[in-house]
């Protein structure tokens, strides 16, 4: 037997209570897709597999780095268990693969809020306690009542009796979001309880389970404040600058051309007030650009920003940057754009006594490459070109020119206290 650890997360197509919610977006993402990212994100655990009968549930499951395990629609209904799932699946790989975990871990895409750290914890209270088997769970304080034949009587306290939160013996509800077991004791009971069970106790924050349609409300939420927060910790700790493209960052991309020739963005005054409050909070902002058109310096001036621009190779190693009024050669190719993008990045941040390691480089698109590696935190607005965003530490929610800087800004001065 392997001694590796699989999660299975069982899928259905069919959902009473949510119709298709397996594959629904929440805060950006398929419901299923949270899950997944919690199991791979988990140390323990060396492989996931989803078990599914459903064509969209698999490829996004596929999507989000999982593989997948046909389910029979003999146990694909309303009435069939979880552990007839797990079952078709350990035996599934045995016989395809001549696989067997040693341990599994099954985890419901309907607990997004689960955290790798849960999964680790559930595994790590099975080893600890030697335990065949384990469950997430959280601390439970409340009374518990129920109506018999003409009376409404407590189950887990006596009603004559009103003990305080502290007097009463420590109680545990079951989370639905993560059980661990040992494979062989559970193909041989066929329950995920069985022999000795361990608990891991996980924060109530994270409990949550989509049932209804008001569970995605609560659970957008949640989630993106998760994120945010997130986000959050991914700052330099000092920020020593905040540096942007224009294009894409403070427009959104878009360049309306009229008849004489001249060109005309769009800016999202959101954000102008954004970068003022930065301004205001002391943090230096630059805008750097390889666009030689006078709408970057023109926005810049109104915004009361520094701004470099138009930039040129000198032919000597050295790169000069244009004034305001636009002149200078535009960039040989995009190749070009981006190395001399850098270098002016480099020369400023030597010139101003800034650390690299403390400034956030805000970019959208390939000539932002070298820039985003360069910086401590690279960041990209949501509709990045998809050739930057794996060299991102935050992406945004919001789009360039639609918000972007703002909720950067917003981010940074929250992390500040601002």
């Amino acid at each position: 037997m392997s001694k590796d650890t699989l999660a299975i997360i069982p899928a259905r197509g069919g959902s009473k209570g949510v119709l298709r919610k397996n594959v629904l977006p929440l805060a950006g993402k398929p419901l299923i897709g949270w899950t997944i990212e919690a199991a791979l994100g988990a140390a323990c655990v060396d492989r996931v597999v989803v078990s599914t009968d459903d064509p969209e549930i698999a490829q996004v499951s596929e999507r989000f780095g999982a593989d997948v395990v046909w389910r029979p629609a003999e146990i694909s209904g309303d009435m069939a268990s979880s552990e007839a799932a797990l079952l078709h699946t350990i035996e599934h790989l045995r016989e395809a693969e001549d696989y067997e975990p040693e341990l599994i871990v099954f985890l419901q895409c309907t607990s997004p809020l689960t955290a790798p750290i849960d999964v680790d914890g559930t595994v790590g209270k099975l080893r600890e306690n030697a335990a065949d088997t384990a469950l997430a769970v959280i601390d439970f304080h409340y009374f518990l009542w129920e109506q018999n034949d003409d009376d409404f009587v407590g189950i887990n306290h006596d009603k004559s009796v009103r003990l305080l939160r502290q007097e009463k013996p420590p109680q545990f509800l079951e989370t639905g979001a993560v059980y661990a077991m040992r494979t062989a004791g559970f193909l041989e009971a066929k329950h995920r309880f069985f022999g000795k069970t361990a608990h891991y106790v996980m924060p109530p924050e994270r409990r949550l389970e989509i049932d209804d349609p008001v569970d995605f409300k609560v659970a957008e939420t949640l989630l993106r404040e998760r994120l945010r927060q997130s986000q959050r910790d991914r700052l330099p700790e000092h920020i020593d600058a905040v540096v942007l493209d224009f294009d894409g960052v403070l427009t959104d991309n878009r360049v309306e051309v009229h008849q004489d020739g001249n060109e005309s963005v769009t800016c999202d005054r959101g954000d102008g007030w954004g970068l003022s409050r930065l301004k205001d909070a002391g943090i230096p902002i630059l805008v750097l650009s390889s666009e030689v058109n006078q709408v970057v310096s023109a926005r810049c001036q109104k915004l009361g920003i520094d701004c470099v621009h138009g930039m040129r190779d000198a032919g000597n190693g050295d790169t000069k940057t244009d004034g305001a009024d636009g002149s200078g050669t535009v960039p040989r190719g995009d190749r070009d754009a981006v190395e001399w993008k850098g270098a002016v990045l480099g020369g400023e941040v030597v010139k101003r006594g800034w650390d690299l390691a403390d400034v956030i480089f805000v970019g959208n698109d390939e000539n932002d490459l070298e820039c985003l590696g360069m910086v401590g935190c690279a960041v990209v607005p949501a509709d990045a070109h998809s050739s930057v965003m794996a060299s991102a530490d935050i992406v945004l929610a919001a789009c360039g020119g639609y918000g972007a800087v703002r909720e950067l800004a917003d981010m940074i001065l929250e992390r500040e206290g601002g």
